[in-house]
């Protein structure tokens, strides 16, 4: 077990304290949830980095560090929809394509390729994580017309997050076709 590997599990560990916090009614949950919320985005950042310095790069860490991304994602789009920050349209972008992208590496281990995080991946994450920590703050009910900050955040989320999908299924899409070894196998 890498520190690496370490780091990316205490991020999947923060994801019920902060799904807690974000749904406790008192005053300042909201700024613990986001509070841990930002830590478990910093890990994301440290652990690739400790990882890349420190010669960590596991095929563990290359399905685990994803993992732990998608589910504090994930979790956060629940809270959000759960407070009325997030609509379920955005929402359904945003957790189908986790879904589509972990089980298309899911299918790509089973065929021993390793489908390593891309660019578009890299800035959909970033940009996710950014966007999550600005709806639960006050500016996200700013509307100096038709549609406030936070929904143009939501919806610049679902579009960055459906191009980086799309991207990814160009990619790595034919990890799909049957092979002749499974042709094989399935009769």
């Amino acid at each position: 077990m890498t520190t690496a590997n370490i780091i990316s599990i205490i991020r999947m560990i923060l994801i019920p304290v902060f799904i807690a916090f974000a749904l406790l009614d008192f005053s300042g949950s909201s700024y613990i949830a986001v509070a841990i919320f930002i830590v478990a985005s910093l890990t994301d950042w440290v652990d690739g980095y400790i990882a890349r310095k420190y010669n960590q790069i596991t095929t563990f860490g290359k399905f685990l560090d994803p993992l732990a991304d998608k589910l504090l994602v994930i979790a956060a789009v629940l809270v959000l929809i759960e407070r009325g920050s997030m609509g379920s349209i955005p929402a359904f972008i945003i957790i189908a394509r986790e879904l589509i992208v972990t089980s298309l590496r899911i299918v790509a281990m089973g065929e021993g390729i390793v489908i390593a995080a891309q660019r578009s991946g890299k800035w959909k994450t970033f940009i996710q994580m950014t966007g999550i920590v600005f709806l639960f703050t006050p500016f996200a009910t700013f509307a100096p017309g038709a549609v406030s900050a936070g929904d143009v955040v939501v919806w610049l989320m679902a579009a960055i997050t459906l191009i980086s999908g799309i991207e990814y299924f160009k990619s790595f899409g034919g990890v799909l076709k049957p092979s002749a070894k499974n042709d094989t196998e399935r009769k």
